[in-house]
């Protein structure tokens, strides 16, 4: 799941030294697509090195960071990104053994007092792993926690445009999770919240001004509102401009990215998230490895993202290969094969 605006404003500046992909002036018809043969290779150079990294808990990168650590996390316990790195995981088929889910419950730092993005990364990270957040049991404790309960007692007032969607993605990823009573919010007030901070450009910004609006947070937003599947207009028009600002927002590589200085960089991460948005509508679906989205588009969403993985499974240009492996893989997993499909990346049940 995408983090806080300001930890993805970090990773993307790194990003700044990866490879974007040259654009010509070419005709949409003449688009480049991902083939068949491709996306089965690139997926499954990123699932062998997902492997590794998870069987040693490390984050392979340095060789000594693990993903799943009290002292090197000390607010979490677990490193950026790990929701969609598990979750990446299991969409791909792995089988994580009982000493894995130990060594999750045993490191992840979780209680009444998390703030909700912990919360929400949590729920989704663990049900990935097969371990219900309604019954939360921390290693070496006797007492078990309701994570969605936590999470829907949280005030999201005063929390960004992604923490919000974060934390709608959470309690809309399984329909057995019930609202509480006391909750602070539900699943419609939270897409009404989200929806009434899109901007006048049709996107969404992590500090809700126009001037900072980019995909990687109206991609989210877009998925949460997906999720939440509020019919009221108000969200549903929303949802619908999220996605043509997703359009325009494309560049001619075809990949996704963020602006600076008058620059556009852009990057797997941004790529793979607005590919996902993309996924929450038939229509939009065709767009991610099918027809182009603008002319002079040279390939599409897909197959510019695939750009990225190196032969070793690695993310080019990516600073912290456990996000860039969860969400690459979840947006490959999206694209399912080509085959639309309304069952969005993050939901279980």
């Amino acid at each position: 799941m995408s983090k806080d605006k300001v930890v993805r404003i970090a990773l993307t500046t790194m990003m700044a030294l990866s490879a974007v992909m040259p654009a010509t002036n070419v005709d949409a018809a003449t688009i480049k697509v991902a083939s068949k043969a491709s996306q089965k290779s690139k997926q499954k150079a990123l699932y062998t090195s997902a492997k590794k990294m998870m069987k040693q808990n490390r984050d392979g990168v340095s060789g000594k960071t693990k993903i799943f650590s009290k002292a090197t996390y000390p607010t979490t316990g677990a490193a950026s990104g790990y929701s969609d790195f598990l979750l990446g995981l299991k969409k791909q088929g792995y089988k994580f053994t009982a000493a894995q889910k130990k060594l999750v419950q045993k490191n992840l730092i979780l209680s009444s007092k998390s703030d909700p993005a912990v919360l929400a990364n949590a729920i989704i990270g663990l049900q990935a792993m097969g371990i219900n957040p309604k019954a939360y049991h921390a290693v070496g404790t006797k007492k078990k926690v309701n994570l969605v309960t936590t999470l829907y007692k949280k005030s999201l007032t005063k929390q960004t445009v992604n923490v919000q969607s974060q934390a709608l993605i959470a309690v809309a990823s399984n329909k057995t999770f019930k609202r509480p009573s006391k909750a602070k919010f539900s699943k419609t007030s939270l897409s009404n919240r989200i929806a009434k901070s899109q901007q006048s450009n049709h996107g969404w910004a992590y500090n809700n001004t126009v001037a900072s609006v980019d995909s990687d947070t109206t991609a989210v937003a877009v998925n949460a509102l997906a999720m939440g599947k509020s019919q009221r207009k108000l969200v549903t028009t929303a949802t619908k401009n999220g996605r043509v600002y997703l359009k325009k927002a494309v560049y001619k590589s075809g990949a996704f990215g963020y602006s600076y200085n008058g620059k556009n960089f852009a990057n797997a991460n941004s790529t793979a998230e607005a590919i996902v948005g993309l996924a929450t509508n038939k229509t939009a679906f065709s767009l991610i490895n099918h027809t182009a989205i603008k002319r002079g588009q040279q390939a599409t969403p897909l197959k510019a993202m695939n750009a990225y993985v190196t032969a070793k499974g690695t993310v080019s240009g990516a600073m912290d290969s456990v996000l860039a492996y969860g969400q690459v893989s979840l947006a490959n997993s999206a694209y399912h094969n080509g085959k639309y499909t309304n069952k969005l990346i993050y939901t279980f049940k």
